[in-house]
């Protein structure tokens, strides 16, 4: 325990209006910065407590972090190492203050403690603080963050082979905003025993990228406030009962026992699985199968109508592992979703996809009632297995095109449909680079194809580009891409509206115009990566002419339609460039919008825009019925037809309105 000598004991830390740090300001820093001090227990806490324990100490640590109600404010202070790293957070981030300072430093001293051993301390146990029992409690139920992809899983690992002081170190540094000098410090504080090393090693951790290892940081793999939940011991627990019904009844009335073992008996068999699956539909030999040439003569083409492939196809023990983990999957088994996917075991018995062994795993996918696609992946060298969800409802030739069975480093392995029969890849940042011929085995899996990056530089970013077989339509090419699930989105393109002409429908991205747009658009993409997306559209919904005589340029509003229903809406202005991948700017950005579908066919959108010779101007455009906008606020102008420019100072406050040909108005959207 640290001696504070009186004549050395630092000031007691203070408020904006300089009072003494009380109880109240703590509970209150607590309060407002919960999920951020969980997630940086969750990080510096060890791996080896496993994901359950993990997620409960990290919220006992901040929990108990908080003083008693009888702490005084002298007792509570932030020594003067803290209080300097508490300006550099300030420096850095802005919301770091004295109350919160003083509970973090409490959470790390807490969290390090965990890897702390007495030197009497036998080695094989863990540390007295992970052995101390301490709320919250849950019975019955395991709790895990939500599953994240390969790089979340990489980085989990390389966390995992380094000490608490390092992972506090890098979750200081990329988490909360400090630098290096303000990290050493805090560690020291906290009792770190090498705080100038730990600094050192956090800096080579998530290099070269070490901005998307802070959004891989900032993910739900991280985040121990959302979690999934799985029961724990069922099967245990309903056998502990039946052997205490079993005593009691013994100890009742002897005769009774043989009656009663044998209705055990025959209960436990009639029962099945205590997760309330029936037998049926956990027997590999119920499987649905579909047969090979199905596809070519129906009129429901979607993941129905995939055959069954892959050489352990037959393997009734690696169906059966599946399938278990699926009604009730252990403890080992990472479980991930898409937004809006149920995980509950399956109510009648899925359709067989694949079973087959890719990069050095065992995968098997099923399809569940036309509603969901489940993968089941199992090392061959060992380790936990991963079962991953996701909707597919309603899918069709090209939604129903591709499934992800591998993701390995930056690449993926797509299983396609058996109606396609033509697969290239091509870069969508090369619009005018024709694409390349993909390698398909015989099972229908492609070679190793590249992921756009989540993170750092956007220079390229893969799509598929798939053609359907003539025997179910003629003549049609798609786009997909890998945005982290395990179905890739659909691209699509509507061009620019006509003089006269009917409302243009969105078209296949494979044309040169398209490809183009796409070109300007496609690192936007990143923003929807994991979140379920089903198909993506451009819609070139205006052409604008500049002011000063300059070029024209073209506003795109690019939809993303998830599985599950809601939509998201980038706005996007594309001006003249000299290079034909420079990104467009994004200027408005809704959820949860109909916008830019066929039930939201009308759209208004502005933004600030400089001219060459360095004037600043308002720049609105609408659809093609919008027939006059109007500007008000700080600048005020009209114009008729679907798109105005006016004058206005660069941080000019415009509200913009439109009034649409056959009535009505139109706000612009944010």
């Amino acid at each position: 325990m640290p001696i504070h000598q009186p004549q050395q004991r630092s000031a007691a830390p203070t408020t904006g209006a300089g009072e003494p740090l009380g109880v109240q300001q703590a509970e209150a820093a607590l309060v407002e910065h919960y999920p951020r001090l969980v997630r940086l227990a969750y990080v510096v806490l060890p791996p080896s407590l496993g994901r359950h324990r993990r997620v409960l100490a990290a919220h006992g640590t901040v929990q108990r972090a908080l003083p008693g109600a009888r702490t005084t404010p002298d007792r509570m202070r932030v020594p003067a190492q803290s209080r300097r790293s508490s300006e550099a957070a300030q420096a850095a981030q802005g919301p770091a203050n004295a109350p919160y300072a003083w509970m973090r430093l409490r959470v790390l001293r807490t969290a390090l403690a965990h890897e702390r051993r007495p030197r009497w301390w036998p080695g094989r146990l863990p540390a007295p603080a992970a052995l101390r029992p301490a709320l919250p409690v849950v019975w019955g139920l395991r709790l895990f963050p939500r599953a994240g992809g390969v790089d979340e899983l990489a980085l989990d690992r390389a966390l995992s082979t380094v000490p608490g002081a390092v992972r506090a170190a890098f979750a200081l540094q990329l988490l909360e905003g400090l630098s290096e000098s303000g990290v050493r410090a805090l560690l020291a504080e906290a009792g770190a025993a090498d705080p100038a090393g730990a600094v050192r090693r956090a800096a080579r951790l998530g290099r070269p990228d070490r901005a998307g290892a802070q959004v891989l940081l900032q993910s739900g793999e991280f985040d121990p406030c959302t979690v999934q939940t799985r029961p724990s011991d069922l099967l245990r627990r309903r056998h502990r009962v039946r052997a205490v019904a079993l005593a009691a009844a013994l100890c009742v009335v002897a005769g009774t026992l043989v009656v009663a073992a044998e209705k055990g008996v025959r209960g436990v068999a009639d029962e099945g699985p205590a997760t309330g699956v029936s037998v049926p539909v956990l027997d590999p030999a119920a499987l649905l199968r579909t047969a090979a040439e199905q596809w070519a003569d129906t009129s429901r083409i979607d993941f129905t109508a995939w055959p069954v492939r892959g050489d352990r196809r037959g393997d009734g023990e690696l169906l059966g592992r599946a399938l278990r983990a699926w009604s009730g999957p252990p403890a080992g088994v990472r479980v991930s979703t898409t937004p809006g996917t149920a995980d509950v075991p399956p109510a009648q018995p899925p359709r067989l996809l694949f079973a087959g062994e890719v990069d050095g795993a065992a995968v098997v996918l099923f399809h569940d009632g036309g509603v969901r696609v489940v993968r089941y992946t199992e090392p061959l060298s060992g380790g936990g297995a991963a079962l991953d969800f996701a909707r597919t409802d309603d899918a069709d030739v090209t939604t129903g095109a591709a499934v992800v069975v591998s993701r390995t480093g930056g690449k993926a392995r797509f299983l396609l449909a058996p109606w396609i029969s033509g697969t290239t890849t091509r870069d969508l940042l090369a619009p005018d680079t024709p694409g390349r011929p993909l390698e398909v085995g015989p099972d229908g899996i492609t070679a190793p194809v590249g992921r756009p990056a989540a993170g750092g530089a956007c220079d390229s970013w893969p799509v598929l580009q798939l053609r359907s077989s003539e025997r179910i339509v003629e003549n049609h090419a798609f786009l997909v891409t890998d945005l982290g699930d395990l179905a890739p989105a659909h691209l699509t393109y509507t061009p620019k509206p006509g003089r006269g002409a009917p409302a243009r429908q969105p078209r296949e991205a494979t044309g040169t115009e398209a490809l183009r747009a796409w070109a300007r658009t496609a690192c936007s993409l990143r923003a929807l990566s994991g979140s379920g997306v089903r198909a993506v559209n451009n819609w070139a919904f205006a052409e604008q002419k500049l002011p000063e005589g300059e070029a024209s340029a073209e506003w795109l509003c690019t939809r993303a339609d998830t599985w599950r229903g809601p939509g998201r809406v980038l706005v996007q202005f594309l001006q003249p460039a000299a290079s034909p991948t420079a990104p467009a700017a994004v200027v408005a950005d809704r959820n949860d919008t109909a916008l830019c579908s066929r039930f939201g066919q009308h759209i208004l959108a502005g933004t600030h825009w400089k001219s060459a010779s360095g004037r600043w101007y308002v720049l609105a455009a609408g659809s093609r019925a919008v027939d006059r906008i109007e500007a008000t606020g700080q600048v005020r102008g009209a114009a008729g037809g679907p798109t105005l420019a006016v004058r206005a100072p660069r941080d000019a406050s415009v509200q913009l309105t439109a009034r649409l040909r056959e009535g009505g108005t139109l706000a612009a959207v944010r």
